[in-house]
């Protein structure tokens, strides 16, 4: 098995082969099974599709970090997940060949956190949690922005899948301008997060997408539009048509917004927060 995954990692490392592994296929993730297309070349290259246990992920090389993380939310899912207690096992990807990973070293006084793209409160089992904080799984994210905005964003999902019963959910950095730092010279750094959502039931679908900056700016677009910018086919098996209508979402809710309300529940959420 060492010789296998050394012998992929050369061609991974090259640019002469993707690779799906442990283990190769996980349709339950995606939508009618279908798996995210990416059409960009420069990403394209050095790519390793992994399947954890409620969450897949397509990993660049180039960037070191996920270019998508897949998820099939259901509300008993994350009902499970409620109930399990955070623990922190932020840990180097064993399965992807060293040139092309993340490392543990790479975050150290980087000034940016390690952002869950599958967020590890959506796992509804120790060992998917534990999955789920695999560098792998993680891009930089400033830290305002990790715990702020994308926090309410990511609580204000989980609250739309219990209520719909299930959403399929891609979540995925954006890398735009000219300017993208390094960490430690190896992970890029996003300009941009997002989120993009499909409802099986209502047959209707639209995405975050939020700065990766300590402010409060973020849009809510149709799936067509996002796609289109990021240049990933993100849910091919839904039609058209419905890509190019952006559902309602519904606006983040921040912990200590949830936290305020829940003090003075007769107080009105303000919408948006200064950046």
């Amino acid at each position: 098995m060492r010789l296998i995954r050394f012998f992929l990692g050369v061609l991974f490392s090259l640019g002469l082969a993707g690779c799906e592994l442990w283990p190769a296929s996980c349709p339950q993730l995606f939508y009618q099974g279908a798996v995210p297309e990416v059409s960009d070349k420069q990403f394209a290259r050095r790519t390793a599709r992994i399947c954890y246990d409620e969450f897949a992920v397509l990993h660049s090389g180039v960037s070191r970090t996920p270019l998508w993380s897949a998820e099939h939310l259901t509300a008993a899912q994350l009902e499970r997940a409620r109930h399990l207690r955070r623990k922190n096992a932020f840990h180097v990807e064993e399965w992807l060949f060293p040139f092309n990973r993340a490392e543990l070293e790479d975050y150290v006084r980087s000034g940016f956190d390690r952002g869950h793209m599958a967020p590890s409160a959506d796992m509804s089992t120790e060992y998917a949690q534990y999955e789920s904080f695999s560098l792998a799984n993680m891009v930089p994210q400033h830290p305002k922005n990790n715990q702020i905005l994308w926090e309410g964003i990511e609580h204000s999902t989980r609250n739309l899948a219990q209520e719909s019963g299930e959403l399929f959910v891609i979540t995925g950095p954006i890398f735009e301008g000219n300017t993208l730092r390094r960490l430690n010279g190896h992970v890029l750094v996003p300009s941009h997060v997002f989120k993009a959502i499909y409802d099986p039931v209502r047959k209707q679908g639209a995405a975050y997408i939020a700065e990766n900056t300590d402010g409060w700016r973020y849009s809510m677009v149709s799936i067509a539009e996002l796609e289109k910018r990021i240049r990933i086919n993100l849910f091919p098996a839904v039609d058209s048509a419905i890509k190019a209508t952006a559902m309602e979402l519904p606006s983040p809710q921040p912990r200590r917004q949830r936290r305020g309300k829940a003090n003075n529940p007769g107080a009105r959420q303000e919408e948006e927060e200064p950046s």
